[in-house]
């Protein structure tokens, strides 16, 4: 199931993200207020893009938080892997997981080092 979602995800991300995608949506609120005086501007009429809009909202906010913990997983493993087979020190490998303060230790350390190398 988790596979599967993913592909889903992973295609629909895809999909929304490109420009007739939006095209698709401005042109569906546009049609949506030129029908307004239709309908008489009623209730019904306004309930129809407030439905639409928070059913699509609710459910893309977790195809992206999806898209977005994959490829944050995946940055952090291309990353650690650099670390693991080059220079960098192997303590920075898995600092994702520690709490904000012991990563701002390792960025305070980073900007002192920064400041021993001279620059050319």
């Amino acid at each position: 199931m988790e596979k599967t979602f993913n592909h889903m995800a992973e295609a629909v991300a895809r999909a929304t993200g490109r420009p007739w995608a939006f095209a698709i949506c401005v042109a569906a609120v546009v049609l949506w207020a030129v029908s307004g005086p239709v309908f008489h501007f009623s209730e019904t009429w306004q309930l129809v893009i407030n439905t639409g809009t928070t059913i699509v909202t609710f459910l893309m906010v977790f195809l992206i938080q999806n898209t977005q913990n994959r490829d944050g997983a995946a940055i952090q493993a291309k990353l650690d892997e650099l670390i693991r087979s080059g220079e960098g020190k192997n303590a920075f490998i898995g600092i994702e997981h520690l709490t904000e303060a012991e990563v701002e230790k390792f960025r305070e350390l980073c900007a002192q080092a920064k400041k021993r190398v001279p620059t050319n």
